[in-house]
């Protein structure tokens, strides 16, 4: 029997920043993986020495020791799509972020082109599959407002629970935030990304949402200082967070400064990342023009 170590080949090219485990699954499945030259199937495992392309590239495979995990917080404007291109040229979440050589950032979740507010990027693969996944129970909070009558017995029905075409779900909590006649705001939690679910929950109560800001994610707050369009890279304690939130083991490694910021130096990196912002709308608006 061969004690060569071998892992699961979606979560090898998940650890490259190729995808998510869940993308690389489905490009298995469309045979737009290779190795050794031979189209590669579901199941399949690997090793170091293996060559492993991807649409006909060679992806380099790193050694879990040699990756450093990094973690991007960014603030998503609505009318941003959640896709790496769009064919009609619309604005992406991937448009504003830092190129990283050799990697990818992959996005953990999707949020809807009509939605704004926090989302993660990261080059580990395998932390945004395991912070998507259900199994993990990893809250999601937005603050939705609502137009249409919201009774008491409305919040304990979709807090109970109610059946969607893909199955039921409910909201952990809901916290009402004011608003006047039937306009009004909640707080609403839940532990599932489903597409839309927030929407379609509220909509199943012949209610619709207006508007949709998610504003944390596990225990990390979307940064209010944060602008529209603008990211952060966190810090290594707040990756390590949300690695242990998912039970993967500590980085000991960040690409930052480990020096501690001053104030009025925290000021200038956020007035620096608004400048960048909006020397990034105005380059969009002329090529819209054009």
């Amino acid at each position: 029997m061969s004690n060569v170590e071998t892992e699961k080949l979606q979560k090898v090219l998940a650890r490259a920043g190729v995808g998510s485990r869940r993308e690389m699954e489905k490009y298995i499945d469309a045979n737009r993986v290779s190795v050794n030259g031979k189209v590669a199937r579901l199941g399949d495992r690997v090793e170091a020495t293996d060559v492993i392309r991807v649409d006909g590239h060679v992806v380099k495979i790193e050694d879990k020791a040699d990756r450093i995990c990094r973690v991007l917080m960014y603030n998503k404007p609505e009318g941003e799509l959640c896709t790496r291109k769009d064919p009609e040229g619309r604005r992406t979440v991937f448009d504003r972020l830092p190129r990283v050589d050799g990697e990818r950032w992959i996005a953990v979740g999707r949020l809807d082109i009509n939605t704004a507010g926090l989302m993660l990027f990261t080059n580990d693969g395998e932390l945004a599959n395991r912070l998507m996944h259900p199994s993990y129970e990893v809250e999601r909070e937005y603050s939705a407002r609502v137009f249409g009558e919201v009774t008491n017995e409305t919040l304990r029905t979709l807090t109970k629970g109610v059946e969607l075409e893909d199955g039921p779900a409910k909201f952990l909590n809901i916290k009402p935030m004011g608003g006047e006649g039937i306009n009004r705001w909640f707080n609403v939690t839940l532990t599932e990304g489903r597409n839309r679910e927030v929407r379609r929950l509220w909509q199943s109560q012949d209610v619709e949402v207006s508007r949709l800001i998610r504003i944390r994610y596990g225990k990390l707050e979307l940064d209010k200082r944060l602008p529209q369009g603008g990211w952060a890279e966190l810090d290594l304690d707040t990756v390590n967070y949300l690695r242990k939130t998912v039970q993967l083991g500590r980085e000991t490694q960040t690409k930052l400064s480990v020096i501690p910021e001053k104030r009025k130096d925290k000021r200038a990196k956020i007035n620096q990342i608004r400048k960048a912002v909006k020397k990034h709308n105005q380059r969009a608006k002329q090529t819209k023009r054009r």
